[in-house]
């Protein structure tokens, strides 16, 4: 697909404000940092991460599935949902092992494996941000398996946030480390056409259907 192609073609069915709304924000979108939440149960959780995600400008979520599904609460996610894609993979090392493959450095939300303090943490390379169950943390397997632990400093008597609060708290000050920093973080080139079209498609009734149907013009030269 020529997503800079395809997207021209489905802005004619957006409305002004909405293409407005992704032409200034999709060039903000990363995907430098990658949330990945394992086996979330409570979805009015799922759904704050999704919000907080997106408040960040990183726009894609991996939620591993075993037990429960990621299924966020769409009157907690304010719209986000529209804008943020969710990927399901198994609740496996295999799954942590493909995203390694695709470029992320494994970064475990716990203070185990002497955990480097997030105000601290300098990082130079995309990072898989894994966050595990709300009862039970990281599990022990997957502690093993990643490349390194970040804690959130905490003041009082209580010992962890909730999950979704951890999680906001960590993408939005990863997202100042990197704007902080002279990364290039941000989307280009077809990844960031990509993500337009799927904004796009996302925007407009029937989208998925009326993206399936341009394509399938493109296929058969109609």
């Amino acid at each position: 697909m020529h997503h800079q192609t395809t997207f021209n073609y489905l802005k004619r069915f957006l409305t002004d404000e909405r293409l407005e709304k992704i032409e200034r924000y999709a060039p903000e979108s990363s995907d430098f940092v990658l949330p990945v939440m394992e086996d979330i149960f409570q979805f009015r959780n799922a759904a704050a991460i999704v919000r907080s995600v997106e408040a960040c400008g990183f726009h894609k979520i991996v939620a591993m599935e075993s037990v429960n599904e990621f299924n966020p609460y769409l009157k907690v996610t304010k719209g986000a949902e529209t804008w943020v894609e969710v990927e399901k993979m198994p609740h496996s090392l295999d799954s942590l092992q493909e995203i390694k493959n695709r470029g992320y450095k494994i970064l475990a939300v716990s203070p185990e494996k002497n955990a480097t303090m997030l105000p601290e943490y300098d990082f130079t390379e995309p990072v898989a941000l894994v966050f595990g169950t709300e009862k039970e943390g990281v599990t022990d397997e997957i502690l093993d398996f990643t490349d390194e632990t970040l804690a959130v400093p905490m003041y009082g008597f209580t010992k962890s946030f909730n999950v979704s609060v951890a999680a906001a708290i960590c993408f939005y000050e990863l997202r100042q480390k990197l704007i902080r920093s002279d990364i290039d973080y941000k989307l280009t080139g077809e990844k960031l056409w990509e993500l337009k079209v799927r904004w796009a498609k996302n925007s407009i009734p029937r989208g998925e259907e009326v993206l399936n149907n341009y394509l399938k013009g493109l296929k058969t030269g109609s």
